[in-house]
């Protein structure tokens, strides 16, 4: 009986450790890029950087901003100063400690490092000044009604300032989140363990994550359907049905506050050089014979709302006047035969998933009976956004996350020296009305520049917006406490799997 007893115990404290020892599996839509968020763009990177890298300040599912590596802010009577008092014993991953001169030498590196992608999120920034340990003044060459958004997100991710100077940083970040990097296998997956030392340890209850990229979507629910996968990100909108019907798990969608698009290549190279890039009678004929509600209808299963501007219905600045067009093929073959073009070939690049690959496959049959000849590349996520940055590419089939002030859905990618501008488009009066958009805090006159600048970026169309991007997340029954945020971002805060 004693033996017997014996083993019953250890069985139960076998049990007990694996309750308490839990792993998140996490499937992805596509792999991210370089785990370091100076330099990385994937909407996927972003999601592995939310538990692996705190901010200055995160947002509020009704995206107001709140506190996290900063306790509290405030801006000097003139607008050109940001003042940060840091939330005090946090430390990084390596054991460093966070203090002001941490976040000085993360902004600093943010705007100086050849590479970096935040630089043009951070142009206004003139100076960094170490007030006192727990204290940080951001002075700013003008004010910067977005500056608040831009920190509550990569640039403002604070890493270990000792860590940064290593080679392979990328490869091996070092940040101050709830949870540290252990492990990447490129295309397979990137593991994550519990960070004990977290200033909020207590609220993070997985020992370990697991991101797993599965672009393909019927293996990704088929690996959440056999509990392979705890939690997925952009559920295929066909799939839907099917999981709302499954008594084993939760369909968990939120409206987002992006877009997808086609991005064409007007200025970047010899692939800039063809009818498509050169003439915007021939991109106003592409849009005209793209139909946005099929889309919807075939791919999106009605999750897809067609999309004429960057900014989604709900915000202020979207106006009506600059709404999806609707499909006129006559008008497109009008439009092709003032060009002096009859037919037009051009390559759509797009990232390999089952959802881009159909959107894609669509808009070359539409296009077709315009006027088009489209040959489509499927390619690697992270190898597309490379070569886009070279110039190899003539249309990208690419999206944005969103950001909660509109700038940070414009003036990347249409401004001439935008950090996401692919195609090189430039136009002085855009690069004017957007970075005055910048420095005025009032919503009216705001507005009265954002339309200013849709106006000629909707005849030029260096940008083709084609539906705003929900985030349809879907987990298992036994996943607790989980909240979709428009950002699409993946929170972990008080979230935990039942035995």
């Amino acid at each position: 009986m004693k033996k017997l007893s014996l083993m019953a115990l250890a069985a139960g404290l076998l049990m007990s450790t694996a309750v308490s020892a839990q792993t998140l599996r996490i499937g992805l839509n596509e792999d991210p890029d370089v785990l370091d968020p100076h330099r990385a763009r994937t909407f996927v990177g972003r999601i592995v950087f939310t538990s692996l890298c705190n901010k200055l300040v995160d947002i509020t599912p009704d995206l107001k901003f709140t506190p996290e590596l900063a306790t509290e802010w405030s801006w000097s009577d003139d607008g050109k100063a940001l003042t940060f008092k840091l939330r005090p014993g946090v430390t990084f991953h390596d054991g460093e400690k966070m203090d002001a001169a941490a976040v000085k030498a993360n902004i600093e590196r943010a705007k100086t490092l050849p590479d970096s992608l935040r630089k043009s999120e951070l142009t206004s920034v003139d100076s960094v000044d170490v007030v006192d340990d727990m204290t940080v003044k951001i002075n700013l060459s003008r004010p910067d009604a977005t500056l608040l958004s831009q920190l509550s997100d990569r640039a403002g991710m604070i890493m270990s300032p000792k860590a940064l100077a290593s080679a392979d940083f990328g490869q091996k970040p070092v940040c101050s989140g709830p949870y540290k990097f252990v492990e990447r296998v490129q295309n397979d997956r990137i593991v994550l363990e519990r960070f004990k030392e977290h200033w909020d340890a207590k609220n993070y209850n997985f020992d370990r994550i697991v991101f797993q990229p599965i672009p393909d979507t019927t293996v990704r629910l088929a690996n959440l359907r056999s509990g392979n996968l705890d939690l997925l990100e952009r559920l295929a909108p066909s799939d839907v049905p099917a999981v709302k019907s499954d008594a084993k798990l939760t369909f968990a969608p939120v409206s987002g506050i992006g877009y997808q698009g086609l991005t064409i290549n007007t200025n970047n190279g010899d692939k800039a050089k063809s009818p498509l890039g050169q003439d915007k009678r021939v991109r106003q004929a592409l849009e005209l014979a793209i139909d946005r509600d099929v889309i919807n209808e075939v791919v999106g299963q009605g999750i897809f709302p067609p999309a004429g501007q960057p900014f989604p219905e709900a915000s202020p600045y979207n106006d009506k006047k600059f709404a999806a067009n609707k499909r006129n093929v006559e008008k497109a073959k009008q439009l092709l035969k003032e060009a002096g073009v009859d037919r037009v070939k051009f390559e759509l690049t797009f990232g390999t998933s089952t959802t881009t690959q159909q959107i894609s496959e669509i808009i070359q049959a539409m296009a077709a009976e315009a006027g088009f000849d489209i040959s489509l590349r499927p390619t690697e996520f992270a190898a597309m956004q490379k070569e886009a940055q070279a110039g190899n590419f003539q249309v990208n089939a690419i999206g944005w996350s969103g950001r909660v002030d509109p700038d940070g859905n414009i003036h990347p990618f249409v401004t001439c020296k935008g950090g996401l501008n692919d195609g090189k488009y430039c136009n002085a009066e855009v690069d004017r009305l957007l970075n005055e958009a910048r420095i005025v805090n009032d919503e009216t006159k705001r507005k009265q520049l954002y339309d200013s600048a849709q106006t000629i970026l909707k005849d030029e169309l260096p940008i083709i917006y084609l539906y705003y991007q929900p985030w349809p997340f879907a987990h298992t029954k036994k996943l607790e406490g989980f909240k979709p945020y428009p950002d699409g971002m993946i929170r972990l805060k008080g979230v935990k799997l039942a035995s």
